[in-house]
């Protein structure tokens, strides 16, 4: 099975300085090494071409975001097995034998993620996914050993390979004509969330997401958008409300309906109290713009629902945010 880390690059020339060394170092010979350039205006192409010449370059014209720029760049790289991978992603020895493996040996699991730990703290469990990711019944998700912003330290509680919700794409690592046929992500995300819209929609389709925490890599985090920045907000927003609209049952959407806008606007104007108007803003605009997109959404959702094979099993039943008002804040004994 021929396997491809393919590595989109946007004016990151700093983190490939960084990080790209370390996977070149722990990844086998036989599996190809792409940089995806989304339009990069720095010197990450040149840097790549004179220090790393065996490492592959696709090319995009501009700034596709993280969705549409995977979705372009893997059109052009032929293999079974893709690993997307942040360019601030530290890589370990052994990393990707085990996501492989878990891929060669069950042909229902269509996605699979490593245990993704702090680069900055690498005893904790870093954000963007943890020991894989969960959602629950109004879409918020979170994640064994992450609850909204608290992380957990890593002492091994979470060592077991299990099925998940959505795998980060952080390091994500998928078979090729899964991803194709559902036709990758959703692009009208732009980034943010495409990774757990499309983990939803494999689903959908009968197949599974695992955890495999053998496989370790450290992730920085926030280098594209800080995690305060209004437009990383709104695409959270505007995206997770355009996931639950496209893929959630209709008795589903029936509560978030009510539920989400409430709590949502809660947030909003918690925002504007604690003189972050910027924040409240975004939070507003997401939902415009979601009421904008109903039509588009409209079509998308027939065409996942009408195709459905199955529903996911991994949805938290409950509400997170108010499991963890009420001082839990550890994902141990949730499902």
């Amino acid at each position: 099975m021929q396997t491809a880390v393919v590595i989109l690059n946007w004016n990151g020339v700093g983190h490939l300085r960084q990080y790209l060394p370390s996977v070149l170092k722990n990844t086998p010979a036989e599996v190809r090494i792409v940089v995806a350039d989304n339009g990069s205006t720095d010197a990450s192409v040149e840097f790549v071409e004179h220090y790393y010449p065996d490492v592959e370059i696709v090319r995009l014209d501009r700034n596709y975001g993280f969705a549409e720029g995977y979705n372009r760049a893997l059109r052009e790289v032929e293999a079974d097995y893709y690993v997307l991978l942040n360019s601030d992603v530290e890589v370990t020895p052994h990393w990707i034998e085990p996501l492989l493996a878990m891929l060669n040996t069950d042909e229902k699991v269509a996605a699979v993620a490593p245990k993704l730990l702090s680069f900055t703290e690498p005893t904790r469990f870093e954000y963007a996914g943890a020991a894989g990711g969960f959602v629950d019944f109004l879409g918020y998700p979170f994640c064994r050993g992450r609850i909204l912003s608290t992380t957990e330290q890593d002492c091994g509680q979470y060592d077991t390979p299990r099925e998940v919700f959505w795998a980060s794409g952080a390091a994500f690592c998928c078979r090729a004509e899964v991803f194709h046929s559902l036709g990758g992500f959703d692009g009208d995300f732009f980034a943010h969330m495409e990774e757990i819209d499309l983990c939803w929609r494999m689903q959908l389709a009968g197949y599974k997401v695992m955890c495999e925490p053998r496989s370790v890599v450290y992730h920085l985090g926030g280098g594209t958008l800080p995690n305060e920045s209004p437009r990383k907000l709104y695409l959270n927003y505007r995206n997770n409300l355009s996931m639950l609209f496209k893929c959630a049952p209709a008795w589903q959407r029936c509560v978030v309906a009510v539920a989400r806008p409430a709590a949502d606007m809660l947030s909003a104007l918690i925002y504007l109290l604690k003189g972050q108007p910027s924040l409240a803003s975004a939070t507003l605009h997401a939902y415009w713009d979601f009421l904008l997109m109903h039509r588009s959404l409209a079509k998308k959702r027939h065409a996942v629902r009408t195709s459905r094979k199955a529903e996911s099993r991994q949805i938290y039943g409950g509400s997170i945010i108010l499991r963890y008002a009420l001082g839990k804040k550890r994902f141990e004994g949730m499902m």
